[in-house]
């Protein structure tokens, strides 16, 4: 695949880049190795100014990087505005509590002794050079979700985004360099996906972290697998989105609306399997589908867009191949479906409701990465908590319900990293985000996702020296 700035709303190939050679490749990997070495000693204090600093000139900089996104890779304007926003308040959230999540713990003292010491705790060491392999759906923050903890941590990282997101990828890079961080820091690779094995191999590469698709974790993990380095892997997700009886339904409604749409529908957290009691599927299909319907596609530039293009248009043409099996296995249609006849050019693709889902469909069980819905009546309680569970992923989960008997359940029996109720999944840097599953392993966000890249270390004193 070619690094290259093509935008989805018309096709055009806006701008080009050359990748990386080998001595590119060496000169970031020898910078980032040095640099660690310096910047691992320095104060909590000074890294948290770095940070701010960043996160200011995020903030400067906001609309002129959400266009960027937006041309990019086709997010609505006002959704890359909001990513921005998002990115300098989790820049400011790990400035100010580093420190803090980092902090030496002491066991009791009772147990100190017990051991034969007479003082213990644990240190929180940064690692190392980390390798962010990066995804173009949320092209600014996934990156920042790792390089704020991490760098906060001490360590230093190399980031290999997606090779059509390019201008984003460069502007990370030159956005730590101008807060002040040293040089080597946080170092953008214009490389292809070809070349990361033999960087995930290189000695001075201590961890590696991905978000991406399942085949791409399954590659990363196998390479660190065979090196012994630590990875954390955030991949695919066919989230459920339970309703209940209990539910207010015209905001269950509303909200699954936005759930399934966000971010043109490429979105890993995104609700795409909604599954509802019989005894209100009725009412919830038809108010679902009529505000799926009434959704505006158009310009993502354009302000009162609802939903703009898909990334790619091999991501389009797979989200075709998925509707097309179902219908032709027995799936309906009650909204979409297809291309809107409005837009000839760039990879648009109407909201679209399914149901009569079944077992046999590809559907149910790949994730259908775009604006598709698909839904499923539950007879009951039990029916509901095995089709949320019947996926080979467990991301999130979203349940509406105001019965806590029925809440307990679900937090019990869910298969998945995070149970959302009366709301849609959301991440926040106060709590860990992170699957089950084939959605991966390993956690980001709060104190979880900073500790994931430090050694966790015993430091032991015998009461007998």
């Amino acid at each position: 695949m070619p690094i290259a700035t093509v935008n989805p709303a018309t096709g055009e190939t806006l701008r080009t880049f050359e990748a990386l050679d080998a001595a590119g490749i060496e000169e970031k990997l020898a910078r980032a190795d040095a640099t660690f070495r310096e910047y691992r000693t320095t104060p909590f204090s000074e890294r948290a100014d770095l940070m701010r600093r960043a996160a200011a000139l995020l903030e400067e900089e906001g609309e002129d990087i959400a266009r960027t996104m937006t041309a990019e890779m086709g997010k609505t304007l006002v959704a890359a505005r909001a990513e921005a926003a998002k990115c300098a308040k989790a820049m400011r959230w790990y400035a100010e509590r580093a420190e803090g999540l980092l902090a030496d713990e002491h066991p009791e003292q009772a147990d100190v002794e017990d051991s034969g010491g007479a003082r213990a705790f644990v240190r929180y060491r940064p690692l190392g050079v980390v390798l962010a392999v990066m995804p173009w759906n949320f092209p600014l923050w996934q990156v920042v979700r790792f390089a704020a903890p991490a760098l906060m941590a001490g360590n230093t990282g190399l980031l290999k985004h997606a090779s059509n997101v390019p201008q984003t990828a460069l502007y990370l890079g030159d956005l730590f360099h101008r807060a002040g961080f040293p040089e080597g820091c946080f170092q953008t690779l214009l490389v292809g996906s070809g070349a990361i094995e033999d960087i995930l191999r290189d000695d001075r590469i201590v961890a590696a972290t991905l978000t991406g698709s399942e085949p791409a974790g399954r590659s990363v993990a196998a390479i660190a697998g065979d090196v012994v380095k630590h990875t954390v892997l955030e991949l695919g997700g066919s989230d459920p989105y339970v309703v209940m009886p209990s539910a207010d339904i015209a905001r269950a409604a509303r909200t699954a609306v936005t759930a399934r749409v966000q971010n043109n529908g490429q979105s890993c957290i995104a609700a795409k399997r909604f599954i509802v009691h019989a005894d209100v599927y009725d009412e919830f299909a038809a108010l679902f589908t009529e505000a799926m319907a009434a959704l505006r596609v158009g310009d993502p530039m354009d302000e009162s867009t609802d939903v703009g293009p898909l990334a790619t248009e091999q991501g389009r043409a797979d989200l075709e191949e998925l509707v097309t099996d179902a219908e032709k296995l027995g799936a309906t249609a009650l909204c979409g479906g297809q291309r809107p006849a409005s837009r000839q050019a760039g990879w648009f693709y109407e909201p679209t409701v399914l149901a009569g889902i079944t077992g046999r469909m590809r559907i149910h069980h790949e994730e259908a990465f775009g604006p598709v819905a698909t839904l499923y009546k539950a007879a009951d309680l039990d029916e509901a908590v095995r089709l949320a569970n019947d996926s080979p992923f467990g991301l999130s989960s979203n349940v509406w319900t105001r019965d806590e008997a029925e809440q307990e359940r679900f937090v019990r029996d869910v298969e998945a990293g995070g149970v959302f109720f009366n709301g849609m999944t959301a991440s926040h840097p106060a709590m860990p985000f992170g699957g089950v599953k084939r959605s991966g392993y390993g956690r980001e966000l709060s104190g979880h996702g900073i500790r994931e890249f430090c050694n966790t270390t015993t430091v032991w004193h015998s009461a007998a020296s």
